[in-house]
Formats: C-alpha cells, structure tokens, sequence
C-alpha cells in the first residue's frame, strides 16, 4: 500500500487526527507558526518571521492519549520526531507518520532486549520494508513497553 504524500504540516495533522480517531484516542495540537515560533530556523535573521524565500514555516506538537504515551513533532523540513513512552524517534519522514502511529496503536510494534545486555530496542515496523529502531534504557522501560517486550 503506498504512503499518501503530505504536502504540509497541516496535512500532516489532519492524517494524524484520522489515525486518533481510528483508535479512539484524545489528541491536543500546538501549533507554533512562523520563523521566530519554530524550533529549527536558527538560518532566520533576529525577529524574521518569514524564511528568505517568502515562506511562512509551520511546526506542529500534538499529544495522543492512551496507551502507550505518544507525542509527534512534525516540522517544517518535511520530517517528525515520534515519542513513544519517553522513546525519542527522530527523523521520521512526514509522509511515515500516520503508518508508523499505526504501527504502534495496532500492535505491530515491540521491544527487543534481553535483561542483561546494553539495552532493550524499540521496532516498529511499517508496510514495505521500512522499520525503525531506537534504543530504550532500562530506566525508562515502562509498562507499555515492558508489555511489548519479545526476547531475542
């Protein structure tokens, strides 16, 4: 199944805002407008609001209720960051999101690890041959993920 393109942050939302409903879950979106609001834009003169080629940026945090814990920071540069259960996941292209969310929510994702190695990773595959991994400390392994936890 191919990935729909989203052309924009508010794209970007709107597929999201579909995944919450999919899944009965809250969500709450802060969106941050401007060169001067967003997180990335240090090239920007002092004060800019806009970039150099007339562009207004637009960056967006949203928080998913539920089980496990999931914020999404989608910027303006066509990529996200997904936070699973304190997991930081960067570089998320934007057009990944809602399959990657779904990914989560529908079970598909789990952790790997044994009890006595450096750590456990967080998989979370998506249609095709794409899958990410990040590490999870010990420390911040919760029950979620505990959960979710598969022995290698």
């Amino acid at each position: 199944m191919a990935r729909p393109h989203l052309p924009s942050t508010e794209a970007a939302v709107t597929a999201v805002r579909e995944v919450a409903r999919a899944y009965n879950l809250e969500m709450t979106v802060t969106d941050d407008i401007g060169t001067d609001q967003t997180s990335r834009r240090t090239s920007a003169g002092a004060f800019a609001v806009v970039d150099a080629d007339g562009s207004l940026p637009h960056e967006a945090f949203i928080e998913l209720g539920g089980a496990p814990a999931v914020t999404v920071q989608v910027f303006p540069e066509d990529d996200a960051r997904i936070t699973v259960d304190g997991v930081a996941i960067d570089d998320v292209p934007r057009d990944s999101v809602p399959a990657f969310l779904r990914s989560v929510y529908g079970g598909l994702a789990y952790v790997k690890g044994r009890l006595f190695t450096r750590g456990y990773w967080l998989v979370v595959p998506l249609p095709g041959d794409e899958t990410y991994k990040e590490l999870v400390p010990r420390a911040i392994l919760s029950p979620w993920l505990s959960r979710n936890l598969r022995s290698r």
